[in-house]
């Protein structure tokens, strides 16, 4: 009868916690303390690719943060996405306090974004656009997760990065926050796997990976701020493609009419042709404070180490 009482327990709560195995738990206070417990920061990785935007993460990649988020993608303990969540909305907080990003409706002009903290024409302090504190913004916010491979989805049975950006979009809405997920982007071609690539070489391989759908401009139009959203940035590869996807459509307005191809010239300016239906190619310039850098932002649960060190000379 304990036997029994005990398989049926397993099947109700983790048989161990997702960061350092101890029984009977979820999350032990430890483990939460390590992805939770400290304050989000920016983080950059070496070398930064062109066209990155700026990115939050909240807690380095190493002994029980990387635990957790190996044990939730690729053994399907589901139940974290919801602590991973948390750490996740706590990143795009930090980016939203900062001035990460900026409104997709009713852009500054000149493309950059106004005081830190406030929604352009909408009140002052204490307003309904006041600024933001520890409990929340009231800025809108739109969370784009990256996609994972349609094989890896079939392996594993779930897109990790949809799931944990849907627990913070609850998390962020809690605590003050009006948030949503919109998964917009898809692959439009395949991919190889990344495991074993560098920079340079994962850069190559997503380029021209993602899209963004017909329709989907007007999915993001409205939202608030764009944070594109993941689990994990490494080279930041991931996050690159997805941005240059969202820009395309966000500034270029492309997604309707034509597919968007990634350029870099010698100089590496990331730049995207576009070629539309019945419409001339043109070449849109995507970096500088007078383009689409400030439109958006991302934030990750967790970032390499190294990538904290944002102080280099």
């Amino acid at each position: 009868m304990r036997g029994w009482w005990q398989d049926l327990t397993d099947l109700v709560l983790p048989a161990e916690c997702g960061g350092c195995g101890r029984p009977r738990t979820v999350l032990c206070p430890e483990c939460r303390a390590a992805l939770t417990g400290a304050v989000p920061s920016r983080v950059r990785p070496e070398p930064e690719p062109p066209g990155l935007p700026v990115v939050h993460a909240a807690a380095p990649y190493e002994d029980e943060v990387r635990a957790v988020l190996l044990a939730h993608k690729e053994r399907g303990a589901l139940m974290l996405a919801r602590p991973l969540g948390a750490a996740l909305a706590g990143a795009v907080r930090a980016g939203l306090a900062t001035g990460g990003g900026s409104e997709v409706a009713g852009l500054v002009p000149g493309g950059g974004s106004r005081a830190a903290g406030y929604v352009p024409g909408v009140g002052g302090p204490g307003g309904p656009g006041g600024p933001v504190g520890a409990g929340g913004s009231r800025t809108p916010v739109s969370l784009v997760p990256v996609p994972s491979a349609p094989w890896a989805v079939r392996a594993r049975g779930h897109d990790p990065a949809r799931r944990i950006a849907l627990a913070a979009a609850g998390e962020l809405r809690r605590t003050g926050t009006p948030a949503r997920v919109v998964a917009v982007l898809r692959q439009r071609r395949a991919v190889a796997d990344q495991s074993g690539l560098n920079s340079r070489q994962r850069l190559d391989n997503l380029a021209g990976a993602l899209e963004v759908p017909a329709g989907g401009a007007r999915l993001l139009a409205g939202g608030g701020r764009v944070v594109i959203v993941d689990d994990l940035m490494t080279t930041g590869a991931s996050l690159t493609e997805a941005a240059r996807a969202l820009k395309a459509v966000l500034v270029a307005g492309t997604g309707p009419y034509g597919r968007v191809t990634p350029k870099v010239t010698g100089e590496g300016m990331s730049q995207a042709t576009t070629t539309g239906v019945d419409r001339p190619e043109a070449v849109r310039e995507m970096r500088g404070t007078n383009g689409a850098e400030g439109m958006l932002a991302a934030a990750v649960v967790a970032a390499t180490p190294a990538s904290f060190e944002i102080n280099r000379n």
